[in-house]
């Protein structure tokens, strides 16, 4: 009897044993494939989703090996926003920054096994934000846990770049270049009309009663600031011819902030943002810009309008802050933007809001593969006014590739029913273009506002917006997807 109980323990326990060590197998094993970072095509696949279902995604909202497999494939860079609180993002109103900057970084010395030499990138001058290289997992993990940690996200992560490997829409709708040309065109005469000296007057400009504006302001004494791609130095109405004519009497600035290759446009989008915006009014024969007596200053941040490289997304944060930091500046436009936000960029348009600027951001223009998004970032930010197109006549009817959302606050009217858009100068000088999508409503709103704080100089941001809004088609009810609709800009300056 005895041994008959002693060789079931013995059995009992190989039993236990053998559970034991297959459940440590199958552990171990998770533990193994956890430590493999998920592919592109699955994390592109998650954020999708996310947008598609929600309407928005955020990194904040991801797991840890999530986020860490996307610092992974985007190079390692992460982006960490931090401070005593989820608005605490002025380093000159952050009296803790300093500390807590070095807690986090003693954090990532700790799990990294290295000096900070070896991993810190950038520490931002105004803003409570850094720029670090984290190789582990553990690392972003208890960094996460941290109270005095805003934001941590990945800083390099080519969402657009992966999308377009996996997705044949995406391809064949040339998203690399997204915003670029560098055509001319000879303009329609049914798209514009003429004035003294000899400019043209865009169609859209009518529409709008901007003409019949001019009486009463044309934007002197205002400068603008014009995040985008550059503006190209073959074009002399912005350059050395930019002040003349009846648009005399300003200047125009241009600087650049990505990738330390200079200000000069190679993409063409900038060029055709400052156009619509201050082209002069000369005799030149060619397209007028909405606020042809303001001054400009154009700041290239980016290749294209896509904000997906950290060193594009850096460029626009640096933008935004010295733009900020202008005290002639009044106020900022960009017809750029990302379908997600972006941390650094988002402290930077928080920045210069702070400073008083009055900030246009485009809604968004589609590609075949991102048609399922609404209102992009930074424009559903409530520090912005949000943009789109309209077609001719309507305030309501979003242009072929324009998105619109509740957080859209102004229209513009650029796609007529023949197709045509907006006349603007060419990339070349001498000759002139066409240019659509909510990128030039943005822009051609911007130079509107010009027009208004030109008429009333002493008024601040939210007057000025009031003013826009009480000359708009739907005020006082806005629309849930097209904000207060068309501005009659003679209204909005009389």
């Amino acid at each position: 009897m005895r041994k008959n109980v002693f060789y079931l323990l013995v059995l009992f326990f190989f039993i236990v044993s053998c559970n034991r060590e297959s459940i440590q197998n199958e552990t171990s094993g998770l533990e193994a494939y956890q430590k493999d970072p998920l592919t592109a095509k699955q994390i592109n696949a998650e954020i999708n989703q996310s947008i598609k279902s929600k309407g928005s995604f955020n990194w904040s909202q991801t797991s840890d090996h999530f986020l860490w497999s996307a610092v992974f494939r985007g190079n390692r860079m992460v982006s960490i926003g931090f401070g005593s609180s989820k608005d605490d993002f002025d380093r000159s109103k952050s009296p803790n920054s300093s500390e807590i900057e070095k807690e986090l970084l003693s954090v990532i010395k700790k799990y990294e096994g290295k000096d900070e030499r070896g991993f810190l990138l950038l520490s931002d001058q105004y803003l409570n934000q850094m720029d670090v290289v984290i190789e582990k997992q553990e690392t972003l993990t208890e960094l996460r846990k941290m109270k005095t940690v805003r934001y941590l996200e990945p800083a390099d992560y080519h969402y657009f770049e992966y999308e377009a490997a996996y997705n044949t829409n995406a391809k064949s709708s040339g998203s690399g270049s997204s915003g670029c040309g560098f055509s001319s065109t000879t303009l329609n005469t049914a798209d514009y009309t003429s004035t003294t000296p000899s400019a043209k007057i865009p169609w859209a400009f009518t529409k709008h009663s901007i003409p019949n504006a001019w009486n009463y302001s044309t934007g002197a004494g205002i400068t603008i600031g014009l995040i985008d791609t550059g503006v190209s130095p073959e074009q002399t109405l912005l350059g050395n011819s930019f002040n003349n004519g009846a648009s005399s009497g300003r200047t125009i600035s241009k600087f650049g902030v990505y990738n330390s290759d200079g200000s000069a446009d190679q993409c063409g989008h900038g060029t055709k943002m400052a156009s619509v915006m201050a082209a002069p009014r000369n005799n030149a024969g060619l397209p007028v810009g909405v606020a042809y007596n303001a001054n400009l200053i154009a700041y290239r941040a980016a290749e294209n309008v896509v904000l997906e490289t950290s060193s594009e997304q850096t460029a626009v944060k640096t933008a935004f802050t010295e733009l900020g930091n202008n005290n002639n500046v009044k106020i900022i436009s960009m017809s750029m933007g990302h379908i997600f936000s972006v941390g650094k960029i988002e402290d930077g348009v928080k920045y210069a809001y702070s400073k008083g600027k009055l900030i246009f951001c485009a809604g968004g223009t589609s590609t075949s593969f991102t048609n399922f998004v609404g209102v992009i970032f930074p424009a559903w930010m409530p520090e912005t006014q949000a943009i789109t197109g309209v077609k001719e006549n309507t305030s309501n009817k979003k242009c072929d590739v324009c998105h619109s959302g509740s957080q859209i606050d102004f229209t513009f009217q650029m796609e007529r029913s023949s197709g045509s858009n907006v006349p603007v100068l060419s990339y070349y000088n001498g000759q002139s273009d066409y240019v659509g999508g909510s990128s030039v409503a943005t822009a051609a709103t911007a130079g509107i506002a010009a027009l208004v704080w030109s008429k009333n100089p002493s008024w601040t941001r939210e007057q000025v917006l009031t003013k826009m809004r009480q000359s708009a088609t739907y005020y006082p009810n806005p629309d849930s997807s097209y904000g207060y609709g068309n501005i009659n800009v003679l209204n909005a300056v009389q």
